[in-house]
């Protein structure tokens, strides 16, 4: 395993490749590096030995994304669950800023050749019960329109679970902890029972249940997915309970630790071909300081042991783990036109090209918001400007001009990178705006834009660079007091309104606490502007469940404008992984 050391601060991190490429059983967390929160997973040996993962989205789109692995370790996005606006609706109608709406944590599993994914779309932050259920089906994990429906159902809790019993019985557990029978082929629901109430700490949720060796064992995630996060269990001879806990409880977690991985919970656990166990589960990097964590909830994983009839041992999750011989196959190759969760972008929107598989959108763009290669400008993606722009709240029941915002974007997947957008633009109309943003919520996000705006000397329109954060209420917590937080600032550019702007706006972190935004005109070398931003304010807040995305957007800010822009080159390159 190679590593190299960050001068400034002696900080160990590694590069993936290198650290998948170990030959021994050591690996390096996460495996799904970037916002990855709430992963449910399964092995299906049917499906040619591969590991399937799902993880939530809440308000972005594609949302519910399915990875494939063979290995554990190089994983690729296979297909996305919800691509069209009709499979649930609530996401464009949301006028959330935040991200407490959405599709929140689920359940992948898989049964006589089908496979089954079961949600729930909460509603503004709910407490249980004010939440829909969702039931996805496919038998073809590979492509996005296998996955209909859903099937709504009537459940009153959040995170659910699915299980099948001997007797082919079909149980739906949802936070709580609740239970009741589940119809897969209508979505009638049987009566709803309690089955275990958890150990005592706060917010019982995130429940899994797994027959081995005569027993029913449900595993839960209990203390809120903060630092007081972690994993606990019980067991029972009938699946519907009663349920009795472990007098090990917790059986996973860094809570009242120095680990760098905090917040580990909302676990899932699997098989490979071998008969070992494995573990995935979320954990944010931030270190018990919990402050500066902009990728937030990430998927981790772990070597379980579990011995007959014992309660199972799960591995503490660190940086560098090491444990069960990982799966060596001898065809490595996954399916589907995805690039792998940590492979860099270099991308061109070449003809007969499509938007790739893992960028995300906030809610559903508008159609037509978005096109690849246009035949007014070959090689480009063209975005035309939303009305909103990226803080925009939307008007409920309007349409989705109100709600949806011109912003395509891709995970922030490393500690340290650098992100390039190649931008043609040549805005005509008053406040008419393309830039690139680190976006956490419509509440946190930070923007570098070229924006056209009047003199206020004459009132001529001309091309300015602007740089702004946002910093609402939500923010003004301890973690961001004594934070340096730069003021807007509006620089006039020495263009005229008729100018076709070419320029390249960049995003680099060349440390894990602060971003730098540069925006530098190729045909003019003398302009340039940069400005260094503290990571704290994508940190939490408003967005503590999702992570950082990286992304470029187009607005006309309430005005009249409709200029589209033209990114002609998008680049993301992978520096390097803090893991300790």
């Amino acid at each position: 395993m190679k590593f190299r050391q960050a001068c400034s601060r002696f900080t160990v991190f590694t590069f993936l490749s290198l650290a998948k490429s170990s030959p021994n059983s050591t690996y390096t967390n996460p495996i799904l590096p970037g916002w990855h929160s709430d992963p449910s997973c399964v092995f299906v040996p049917e499906e040619d030995n591969t590991f399937f993962c799902t993880t939530s989205t809440f308000l972005a789109t594609p949302g519910l994304p399915i990875y494939a692995s063979k290995d554990l370790l190089h994983w690729k996005p296979i297909s996305n669950v919800v691509t069209r606006p009709e499979q649930v609706p609530e996401i464009t109608n949301s006028t959330s800023q935040t991200q407490q709406d959405g599709l929140w944590a689920s359940t992948l599993r898989y049964h006589h050749g089908v496979f089954y994914l079961i949600t729930s779309y909460a509603h503004q932050f709910p407490t249980f019960g004010v939440n829909t259920g969702l039931l996805f089906t496919s038998r073809d994990i590979y492509s996005d329109d296998a996955w209909g429906g859903p099937i709504m159902l009537n459940i009153s809790g959040i995170d659910p679970d699915l299980f099948w019993d001997d007797d082919g019985t079909v149980y739906a557990s949802t936070a709580g902890i609740t239970q009741q029978t589940i119809d897969l082929e209508t979505g009638d629901l049987g009566p709803e029972v309690n089955i275990w109430a958890g150990t005592g700490a706060s917010i019982v949720e995130g429940p899994h249940i797994y027959k081995k060796d005569g027993w029913y064992y449900l595993i839960a995630a209990e203390g809120g997915t903060e630092l007081g996060h972690h994993q606990t269990i019980a067991r029972s001879r009938k699946v519907t309970g009663p349920y009795q806990g472990y007098s090990g409880n917790p059986i996973l977690t860094n809570r009242k630790t120095t680990a760098y991985f905090q917040t580990v919970g909302h676990a899932d656990v699997f098989q490979d071909s071998h008969g070992n166990w494995w573990g995935t589960a979320l954990a944010t990097r931030s270190g018990p300081a919990w402050r500066i964590y902009p990728m937030g909830r990430e998927t981790v994983l772990f070597p379980v042991r579990w011995e007959e009839g014992g309660w199972p041992i799960l591995e503490p999750v660190q940086g560098r783990m090491s444990g069960w011989q990982l799966p060596n196959p001898s065809n490595n190759s996954i399916g589907g036109n995805g690039a792998y969760a940590d492979a860099p972008d270099n991308i061109t929107f070449a003809p007969g090209t499509l938007i790739p598989q893992h960028f995300l959108f906030w809610r559903f763009p508008e159609e037509g918001t978005f096109t690849v290669s246009p035949p007014e400008y070959p090689n480009s993606l063209r975005l035309f400007p939303s009305l909103q722009n990226l803080t925009g709240t939307g008007i409920p029941g309007v349409g989705v001009e109100e709600t949806a915002i011109s912003l395509v974007a891709r995970r922030q997947s490393h500690t340290y990178f650098n992100y390039t957008v190649d931008v043609s633009f040549a805005p005509t109309a008053d406040e008419e705006e393309f830039g690139v943003t680190i976006f956490l919520t419509q509440y946190q996000h930070i923007d570098l834009g070229i924006v056209l705006l009047p003199l206020p000397s004459n009132g001529t329109l001309v091309p300015h660079v602007r740089f702004r954060t946002t910093l609402l209420d939500d923010l003004k917590k301890p973690a961001t007091q004594n934070v340096a937080v730069p003021e807007t600032i509006v620089k006039a550019l020495p263009l005229s309104s008729k100018t076709k702007i070419r320029a390249q706006l960049q995003i680099q972190a060349k440390e894990d606490s602060h971003y730098v935004l540069t925006a530098v005109f190729p045909e003019f070398n003398h302009l340039r502007f940069s400005q260094t931003v503290e990571a704290v304010l994508v940190s939490g807040g408003t967005g503590r469940f999702t992570g950082t995305l990286l992304g470029a957007y187009a607005t006309r800010n309430g005005g009249p404008g409709s200029t589209p822009a033209y990114i002609t080159r998008w680049q993301y390159q992978g520096l390097g992984q803090k893991v300790s």
